[in-house]
């Protein structure tokens, strides 16, 4: 049920039980049934988020981001698309859609990724890995692995 302000375009693929709360943005994505959005919200066109994730107030997930079943995204979490992003092409026009292609990224069920952490384009997160707050990940995360710091490593026991 869509809360008060959000703007879900028409090619968006709704699971079922779905709950997106207030001034959320989604267009042509999709959100697999048991889903929670939280408000400030955006997730764009061909990305996926799967069954029973949460997706916490502030968080950005953009073209090319598949997150699967069961996933933690913590409040104000940056994912990129883009390794090297120009707002013009080679004539100095305005880039378009045929001027770049996203850079997919995958993060596999059950993972979690705590508040304020970015994510470039091109990785994997595992399952079950964990990304500590403010973490930047720069490179795959092995499944049930913590990674903290900038850029993300992982943690030292």
């Amino acid at each position: 049920m869509p809360g008060q302000f959000c703007v879900i375009a028409p090619d968006v693929r709704l699971g079922h039980d779905v709950v997106i709360h207030h001034f959320v943005n989604l267009y042509g994505c999709e959100i697999g049934d048991g889903t929670r959005i939280g408000s400030f919200v955006e997730i764009q066109k061909n990305s996926r988020v799967g069954r029973n994730c949460k997706i916490s107030s502030h968080s950005f997930i953009c073209e090319g981001v598949t997150i699967e079943d069961e996933v933690f995204v913590g409040h104000g979490v940056t994912f990129i698309n883009d390794k090297v992003p120009r707002a013009t092409n080679a004539q100095g026009k305005l880039q378009t859609d045929d001027d770049w292609q996203p850079n997919p990224t995958i993060v596999k069920r059950e993972a979690s990724i705590g508040s304020g952490a970015t994510i470039l384009c091109g990785v994997t997160i595992g399952e079950r890995a964990i990304v500590g707050a403010g973490a930047v990940v720069t490179k795959d995360v092995p499944a049930d692995t913590t990674v903290i710091g900038n850029p993300a490593s992982p943690r030292k026991r």
